[in-house]
């Protein structure tokens, strides 16, 4: 097994991105302490074991950057992966990797970097979070106060009024506080009012039974049977 220079193990360790080396047959050569931190694996469990062994990442069975890089001597930068640590959980980093010469130019193996990417997700996921709500997305201080109301509004089974002008996105709010709500397993219904001919709101509305009328050849349930258990959104009601 090859022996990692003293000032060399000392450099890689002051490094914050985690660092492995290996040899052609994918043994691990030195392990920097980033990578123990990272990995929650100790150095000395790491050294001599399969990279895949330690490193799990998911592109290690289907299209392993560093054995890529050792068969074409071409580097990778920054490719996002996930791997996962001593405990199972996921990981996200970013991985670059490059071959190691010896003094005749010969590839002895390779070298690998990774740089959690924890934090910049949790930084993207509560970005995300503040900025949005279900697929509604705005940074208006106005919609963020109506995006912290939402959640309370959709627990709640009362009706609930919204108004805006045509193309505000009131159906986009009705659709996501139903998937907020409780009854987000049911349909989710809704109406045109302003498209419906005063002659059809009834039927349309309540449904009717085979034989109502001249044309009623069989039962047809309303749009509120339709939306029983879920939501009815009532576009325009104020054209009734």
């Amino acid at each position: 097994m090859q022996k990692t220079d003293p000032q060399l193990a000392t450099i890689l360790d002051s490094i914050a991105d985690g660092v492995f080396t290996v040899d052609l047959d994918k043994n691990i050569t030195s392990f920097n302490r980033a990578a123990e931190t990272i990995t929650s694996i100790p150095r000395k469990q790491a050294i001599g074991q399969k990279c895949f062994d330690v490193f799990h990442a998911n592109i290690c069975q289907g299209f392993c950057a560093l054995e890529k890089t050792i068969a074409t001597g071409r580097p990778s930068i920054d490719l996002p992966i996930n791997i996962l640590n001593s405990s199972g959980n996921t990981v996200p980093v970013s991985v670059s990797t490059a071959v190691l010469r010896d003094e005749r130019g010969r590839i002895t193996g390779g070298v690998e970097t990774f740089r959690d990417l924890s934090a910049i997700e949790e930084m993207r996921r509560e970005l995300a979070r503040q900025y949005s709500f279900m697929d509604i997305i705005s940074k208006n201080h106005e919609m963020q106060r109506l995006f912290n109301l939402l959640p309370d509004i959709a627990e709640s089974d009362s009706t609930v009024l919204l108004q805006g002008p045509s193309g505000s996105g009131k159906e986009l709010f009705a659709r996501a506080i139903h998937a907020a709500s409780l009854r987000s397993k049911g349909p989710c219904v809704t109406v045109n009012c302003g498209a419906l001919p005063d002659t059809l709101i009834e039927s349309e509305m309540f449904g009717y039974v085979r034989g109502a009328f001249t044309d009623a050849k069989k039962d047809k349930p309303g749009r509120f049977a339709r939306a029983e258990g879920g939501t009815l959104f009532l576009d325009e009601i104020g054209d009734l």
